[in-house]
């Protein structure tokens, strides 16, 4: 089984995890089809509870 020759530091090492989580982008932002508003894809909307046309849940008006 292969073993590391040396060392690597903890600066190597962090450089190469620089971009795992904070180089990441975000969720795609569309407008809802029933309603208008802005919201992730492939999710419920938040404001009105549609996905594909169907009303899947009850939203929380406050």
């Amino acid at each position: 089984m292969a073993n590391p020759k040396r060392k690597i530091s903890r600066s190597k090492r962090d450089m190469r995890r620089a971009h795992w989580m904070g180089g990441q982008t975000s969720h795609n932002i569309i407008a809802c089809d029933n309603c208008g508003e802005k919201m992730i894809s492939h999710r419920a909307c938040p404001s009105c509870g549609h996905y594909r046309g169907k009303s899947v849940i009850n939203p929380q008006n406050s």
